[in-house]
């Protein structure tokens, strides 16, 4: 029987064929471009937009662009299939779940704290790093984790990829986020930074408890699976005690080479890769059980990756369209005619609004801050404020937009279609976009 609501990967299909609508409805148009320094990236130029004359995208390379965005999202794609082996791995060697097990009858009658604590890694996660499609190959994990707590699969992605998702919005930290944001701006590196550290603690605090009360509120009978797993306290086999340590070290050792190293996909995958094959060797499970447990993980993981692929077309497809740009002019154009708290609070929902076809925020800084620091100066705006507007609207969009690979890809994998997913989670977004509306409001008020 056919769902009567299409999958995720129909929702990115659905998008797609969307933008090459509107490459037939909008005017086509850009901006002018120049390589700005502190970035190293291509920025537009205030100011420069102009019609063009040139073809409209035909039909077959809208088309063409799904493999693009696939080769685009190489790295990504190629980190959630090797992400997705490495945790097959530890749980066929049975650590995984043992681990839980221990874990779940430590925290037991502690439930609402674990969720905090959990949610609080996350959140930090995506307050230095943007944590996104990383929390991809965790999602099975964390599924097991709150279904032995006793918590529904909405919990799950809730303290995970939401709680990332609000540590980035909040975030003074983030590279991709707020700190490329402030170079467009020629904002001074956390400039402003208490404020934005006592936004998250309020931010983050006010998610959890909406997420808590939630859980409390929906809970489930934790799953059991055996006699044993009710027996079994916090003593683990010593090839388990070991196998765990080694997937904590593997993290640590992935933490540090972020922050102090400067790796990217590729180096994480790598790591990943390797300390997957030494799990499956301690697990007693040979090469080639190993590379068999490699090759299940990747078939668990497909979907997502297909996921993530494919979403990276729609902006390919607006792009070769040449209407990008259109849109962007279109949103942010009318601002500099609005007093300044509107204008500003309008900045947040325009960019809130872009990014349901930007689902970058790293891409939406260099489109954006560079057009929107004029109509600030402008409105007698500071530019701090113009950069809260960026995050607040932008980044809290990845919990609800279908066209975020990411989000769209744990939701996947938790079983949860985008209409149930919705449901769950416009109000909780309307709270945050207030609490972060209330902050630039707040901000314009005491001079920030």
């Amino acid at each position: 029987m056919l769902s009567r609501f299409p999958n995720a990967l129909v929702i990115v299909l659905l998008f797609i064929l969307l933008a090459g609508l509107l490459c037939y409805v909008l005017p086509m148009g850009q901006y002018e471009r120049t390589q700005d320094p502190a970035t190293g990236r291509a920025v537009v130029v205030a100011g420069s937009y102009h019609a063009i004359d040139a073809g409209r995208i035909a039909p077959f390379q809208l088309l063409v662009d799904i493999p693009r965005g696939i080769n685009s999202g190489a790295e990504v794609v190629v980190l959630i299939f090797l992400v997705g082996g490495f945790f097959y791995i530890v749980d066929k060697s049975g650590a995984l779940r043992e681990g839980i097990v221990a874990l779940a009858h430590l925290v037991h009658g502690r439930e609402g704290l674990a969720l905090w604590v959990v949610g609080l890694v996350f959140a930090i996660g995506g307050a230095l790093e943007g944590l996104q499609e990383e929390i991809i190959p965790v999602i099975p994990v964390l599924l097991i984790l709150t279904q032995k707590l006793g918590f529904n699969r909405f919990v799950t992605i809730a303290i995970s990829y939401g709680a990332a998702t609000v540590g980035a919005m909040f975030s003074p930290l983030n590279p991709f986020g707020a700190v490329i944001a402030q170079k467009l701006a020629e904002v001074p590196f956390l400039e402003g930074s208490t404020l934005r550290m006592i936004a998250f603690g309020v931010g983050f605090s006010l998610w959890m408890y909406l997420v808590v009360r939630y859980a409390k509120a929906n809970a489930i009978v934790p799953a059991t699976n055996s006699e044993h797993e009710k027996t079994t306290g916090s003593s683990l086999h010593w090839r388990h005690q070991l196998i765990l340590t080694m997937a904590a070290l593997t993290f640590a050792i992935l933490i540090i080479g972020l922050m102090a190293w400067g790796w990217g996909f590729n180096e994480m995958s790598a790591e990943f890769f390797l300390s997957g094959l030494l799990i499956g060797l301690v697990g007693g499970m040979g090469l080639n059980g190993t590379c068999l447990a490699y090759v299940e993980g990747f078939r668990e993981m497909t979907f997502a990756a297909m996921i993530i692929g494919m979403s990276h077309s729609i902006s390919l497809v607006l792009t070769d369209g040449h209407i990008m740009d259109t849109i962007i002019y279109g949103l942010f154009t009318p601002l500099q005619y609005l007093p300044a708290q509107v204008s500003a609070l309008g900045m947040m929902l325009a960019q809130a609004g872009l990014h349901v076809v930007v689902p970058s925020y790293s891409g939406q800084a260099v489109l954006t801050i560079p057009i929107l620091i004029p109509v600030s100066d402008l409105l007698g705006l500071s530019r701090d404020v113009c950069v809260l507007a960026f995050q607040y609207g932008a980044v809290v969009m990845d919990m609800v937009i279908p066209t975020n690979g990411a989000l769209m890809a744990v939701i996947a994998l938790a079983g949860i279609q985008y209409n149930e997913w919705f449901s769950f989670i416009w109000k909780r977004i309307l709270l945050l976009m207030a609490f972060g509306g209330a902050i630039i409001l707040l901000a314009i008020a005491s001079g920030f």
